[in-house]
């Protein structure tokens, strides 16, 4: 995946050269970060109303434990840690597939690489 990854920099990276990425909408202005445009709209209101009463979702709680996992994996002097932490990783990817969810979201990185390679 790395090397589709450096790939799609690679022709974002010539489209912002070649100036393909100016003059798009919004350019210049800050971005609304209340507006949860990554959240499904027929549960939006649900998250902004948990959100603002101090909750977590669960996906969002589990995303960020896998973060967590993921710096232990890399810095974990003892072997066994490590094991269960990798464990534990795989567990949550399981667990996020299940409900159709994926700690990678491909929605919109597939949408730009499929702008940037379709022209």
């Amino acid at each position: 995946m790395k090397a589709f990854e450096w790939i799609a920099e690679q022709r974002i990276e010539e489209a912002v050269a070649r100036g393909e990425l100016d003059h798009l909408p919004g350019a210049g202005k800050p971005l609304d970060l209340d507006e949860d445009l990554l959240v499904p709209p027929d549960v939006r209101m649900a998250y902004r109303i948990l959100r603002n009463a101090g909750f977590v979702p669960p996906e969002l709680e589990e995303r960020r434990e896998a973060a967590t996992l993921r710096t232990l994996i890399a810095v974990a002097a003892d072997e066994a840690e490590r094991r269960r932490a990798c464990a534990r990783l795989a567990l949550l990817e399981l667990r996020l597939e299940a409900r159709g969810a994926r700690l990678v979201d491909t929605g919109y990185y597939g949408a730009v690489a499929a702008r940037v390679r379709g022209r």
